[in-house]
């Protein structure tokens, strides 16, 4: 079996790029802290606005979808789940709730994660929720004429529980070390996980999960309030591209975990530039969602479009968008640039 030694991992990757990558998080962490203690009652709403772009990016990922208006309905526990895609999205909901409320309490253990993944498809009726695969896998993908090719060959199936029993206390030992900054660790770890690739199915949610119960454990809770699904799940091929390049070797303990560090501390970077600008427009008082939308256009540069805007303010109604992105045009405040699905707009900055 391969051996799980994270310290020497760990030395081989603080080069001067992923040194300055941790210390911009650290600073942002510090910021965000400061925020939450002075104005955590803003932040309700940034909470269900990620628990609905996580749960719909994540599920996204892995080719299940519903519709908007379903999805909020199913995040919020508003209506049952009908189809098989609405029950494993419901699933997650729940697991993404566990993980939020009691962070604190679930360490990283083998038992853990199987409770977790039970929870995943506890209404979907399918008999492997909880347990690991009792076939070999393997990870492939399909190009664009059909044809499938395999991209990696995960454990045995008789070798994952000692696989990922021998990477828990890898991570835990790891954590051990005050000199070990755990958001090196815990890319490591996951890349580790994705790589045993424990599971029949739910291998790559179970693998976004734990990246949020390893960093709110941690003390990086961003996730809670900006979705680091939706951030993974709009830059997918990248990710896609970095895990392949991170587990060539693996097998033989021969890769690099570099690519894949470099990405998801990236991602978190982005993650915490994410919180800063949203916070900054919801701690401006009174300001009504048409100034918020003409406040974020004015601060782009360069151009910007309705999805773009969709995404930055999830809690402002597609109609809203338009109507006030009509209402700035109409009176010259900004410049439309193309035309229908590829319409961009910009701040008229001759009016500055």
């Amino acid at each position: 079996m391969r051996i799980y030694d994270y310290k020497k991992i760990y030395d081989a990757l603080l080069s001067s790029e992923i040194v300055s990558l941790l210390t911009k998080i650290h600073e942002f962490k510090g910021e965000q802290n400061l925020f939450i203690e002075a104005k955590c009652d803003v932040l309700t709403q940034l909470v269900e606005i990620a628990k609905i772009q996580s749960t719909e990016a994540s599920n996204k990922i892995e080719g299940i979808y519903t519709s908007d208006d379903r999805l909020k309905k199913i995040v919020r526990d508003k209506t049952k789940p009908q189809t098989r895609s609405e029950r494993e999205i419901a699933g997650y909901r729940d697991v993404l709730a566990t993980i939020h409320e009691n962070h604190d309490y679930i360490p990283l253990k083998s038992a853990i994660i199987l409770q977790l993944h039970r929870d995943l498809y506890k209404f979907s009726g399918i008999s492997f929720g909880g347990t690991y695969k009792t076939s070999n896998n393997v990870i492939s993908e399909r190009d664009a004429q059909g044809n499938e090719t395999i991209r990696f060959q995960p454990v045995d199936a008789w070798e994952t529980t000692p696989s990922i029993e021998a990477a828990c206390s890898a991570f835990n030992e790891a954590l051990k070390n005050d000199e070990l900054d755990p958001l090196i660790v815990i890319p490591i770890f996951i890349l580790d996980f994705l790589c045993i690739h424990p599971f029949n199915d739910g291998n790559g949610r179970m693998s976004r999960l734990l990246t949020l119960l390893l960093l709110y454990r941690a003390g990086y809770i961003v996730g809670k309030y900006i979705s680091i699904e939706k951030l993974i799940e709009q830059s997918k091929e990248t990710y896609y591209e970095t895990l392949q390049e991170s587990s060539i070797g693996w097998h033989k303990g021969d890769n690099t975990y570099l690519p894949f560090v470099r990405y998801t501390l990236g991602i978190i970077v982005a993650a915490y530039r994410e919180f800063s600008k949203r916070v900054e427009v919801l701690t401006v008082s009174d300001m009504s969602k048409p100034k918020r939308i003409e406040e974020i256009i004015k601060n782009t540069l360069g151009k910007i479009t309705k999805t773009e805007l969709i995404n930055k303010c999830p809690d402002i109604s597609q109609t809203t968008i338009q109507r006030t992105l009509n209402d700035l045009w109409k009176h010259g405040l900004i410049i439309k640039h193309g035309g229908g699905r590829y319409t961009s707009y910009t701040w008229n900055r001759e009016n500055d």
